[in-house]
């Protein structure tokens, strides 16, 4: 039979209460009380009810989140980094993960909703944050907790972190031109995702820095995903003026895209320049490695999950609203166009 607070109040010649309000902690137990307790109850073997101490907490101590069904998704090494630190963090915090997926969509917003309402989870966390995103102004609106890896648009008081992906790509367009190049195409993420047209601002910001007309046939979406880059850049390359560069706007795309250049004969870094975004594992062991932007995915994983279970809990946060420096990594993706 398993072990009852009745158990070990006997054990120590106290009452049911006091033994119960020992184990959680309350401060009007003294020190040396709840000692003696947790001593008898880890010698008893005592394992507390879980699902009980959720009802009585009125919290399931779960949060979810939900990978998107469009596009990469448990093979995206971006989402791997992504949920590990999620996960380590919801352990620490001792919350239960439930990880489930929806088709981007109409219904979308109501999946959310009765996984809040069904008393699923305490709360969400979002990702691929949309222009105008009705999962933010829906959740907003019924008060259920939440954080987001990403800003909206328009801009509303909700928690997130993000990293400057605007200024990343800028930053990376411009290492480009600095080699030499001026023939520079760019495989942009889908337009409704806050990231994607982000990033093509940056690039296209950094061409009219310096003095680079925009050509718009060397702007192509790509999906995010490793074939939708290699399908890109083999329209690129089919262009009567070719590009001497290419700003990807994830490293599976900018993986994909070497290995097109690579079916056409070119060599990375010396034929064709390729650059991606994310700094995901495999970018440092790709052939050759990537020139990339770093955001720390694992460690925003982490953090995103910290400041959900402080929502949960309505402990203040110290940074409502991050947005992470990017940082460039220069590898052998890139160099001087050929003469």
């Amino acid at each position: 039979m398993p072990v009852t607070l009745r158990d070990i109040a006997k054990e120590v010649g106290l009452s049911v209460t006091t033994v119960s309000r020992a184990l959680n902690d309350y401060p009007d137990v003294s020190p040396q009380t709840k000692e003696r307790i947790r001593r008898a109850a880890q010698e008893m073997g005592y394992h507390p009810n879980v699902i009980a101490r959720k009802l009585q907490k009125r919290r399931t101590d779960t949060i979810g989140f939900v990978i998107p069904t469009a596009g990469p998704r448990f093979s995206d090494p971006f989402f791997i980094e992504l949920i590990t630190g999620i996960g380590d963090e919801a352990a620490r915090q001792e919350f239960d993960l439930l990880v489930s997926t929806c088709a981007p969509g109409d219904h979308e917003a109501e999946f959310y909703h009765r996984l809040t309402k069904g008393n699923r989870v305490d709360g969400l966390l979002l990702v691929r944050i949309r222009h105008k995103d009705d999962r933010i102004s829906r959740l907003t609106a019924s008060g259920t907790p939440f954080v987001a890896f990403g800003r909206s648009d328009p801009p509303l008081d909700y928690p997130y972190v993000e990293v400057d992906g605007r200024e990343g790509t800028r930053e990376i367009t411009q290492h480009l031109i600095d080699l030499g190049h001026r023939t520079l195409a760019h495989i942009a993420g889908p337009s409704d995702l806050m990231f994607g047209s982000e990033r093509m601002q940056g690039f296209q910001e950094a061409l009219v820095r310096n003095n680079i007309p925009v050509a718009e046939h060397l702007i192509v979406t790509g999906y995010l995903t490793q074939r939708s880059g290699y399908e890109a850049t083999h329209r690129l390359l089919d262009r009567n003026h070719p590009p001497t560069a290419i700003v990807a706007s994830n490293d599976l795309m900018a993986i994909g895209a070497m290995s097109a250049a690579q079916e056409r004969g070119l060599i990375v870094g010396q034929d064709i320049s390729i650059t991606g975004f994310d700094n995901i594992p495999p970018a440092a062991h790709s052939h050759p490695p990537l020139t990339t932007i770093e955001q720390p995915v694992y460690d925003i994983g982490v953090t995103i999950c910290r400041m959900l279970c402080q929502v949960i809990k309505r402990e203040e946060l110290v940074e409502r609203q991050i947005v992470l420096e990017p940082k460039l990594v220069i590898r052998r993706s890139t160099g001087p166009p050929r003469a």
